[in-house]
């Protein structure tokens, strides 16, 4: 008699002890075969450094594929930008480094350009192509000029001054009176009273003695007077502002950078807080 629970599919032995084994292979007589080939696996320094190796250029630079193994393209095509760089930069330093290329590179410029290099200008003394009579004249002015105007250029200088003014075709006597003009334009030049006022600058350097002073007309003034030497004499305005050491009556001053002042065609001068005030006989000077 037949069972209802009869399966038609014939199952071998086997297939029943594979499945029993979850899948796993079995041996003849039904015992799973265990593969005894051991699986190797990379520790995480080893991985770390792939990686490293990866991306470093010497570590891909004699790679002979298509493509660079471990890194993404992004990475790929950064890396060979790099190496193109580095091989630009190289080069170019190789190239700026030959033999009289800055020389063939001038040359070049200068061809192109159509014209050569100036030659350096020669430097030689004016007094040396004057005559022996035009020179001594030329000295003697120039100790002249020197006593006259104080304080600025020395006495070579002058001579020198005059000698190219003389060279040019200038006479002596009006080479003389262009480097007074000039001398007393310089800075730190003591100048004449009585010329200050054709001074072509508004500050001048004077010295003279104090020969009034007067009570000042308003607070902002701490001393008003004259100042006069052998040429003449001036006004002079000392401001509160400028803080400066009082002045008497006697006295030989140096007033340097002072303002040059005009007042009903008047021209008088203003010690400021630029200015300064020395004492030639006592060697030196006091500001407060």
């Amino acid at each position: 008699m037949s069972s209802n629970n009869a399966s038609g599919k014939v199952v071998t032995v086997d297939e029943q002890a594979f499945e029993k084994a979850g899948g796993q292979a079995v041996d003849e007589d039904g015992f799973p075969v265990v593969d005894e080939t051991p699986e190797f696996e990379a520790a995480v320094e080893q991985e770390t450094q792939a990686k490293v190796d990866a991306n470093h250029p010497d570590g891909i630079a004699d790679t002979s594929q298509d493509r660079i193994h471990g890194v993404t393209l992004e990475q790929e095509e950064r890396i060979q930008a790099r190496e193109a760089e580095l091989e630009r930069i190289s080069a170019q330093a190789e190239l700026g480094t030959q033999d009289g290329r800055e020389q063939r590179t001038r040359e070049v410029v200068s061809e192109q350009c159509g014209r050569d290099e100036p030659a350096p200008a020669e430097r030689t003394d004016p007094r040396e192509k004057l005559t022996q009579d035009e020179l001594a004249e030329v000295n003697e002015q120039a100790m002249r000029i020197s006593d006259e105007v104080k304080g600025g250029w020395s006495r070579a200088v002058v001579a020198k001054q005059l000698a190219e003014k003389v060279q040019r075709g200038r006479d002596v006597t009006k080479a003389v009176l262009e480097t007074l003009e000039e001398l007393k334009a310089a800075p730190g030049a003591i100048v004449p009273i009585a010329d200050v006022p054709d001074v072509p600058v508004g500050e001048v350097t004077v010295e003279g003695t104090v020969s009034e002073l007067w009570d000042p007309s308003s607070p902002a003034i701490a001393q008003v007077g004259l100042i006069e030497d052998e040429s003449g004499r001036t006004k002079f305005t000392i401001w509160e502002k400028s803080k400066k050491t009082v002045v008497r009556e006697g006295q030989t001053v140096r007033f340097r950078a002072v303002k040059k002042n005009w007042y009903q065609g008047r021209c008088s001068l203003a010690i400021t807080g630029w200015s300064r005030i020395e004492f030639p006989e006592r060697g030196r000077w006091w500001e407060e």
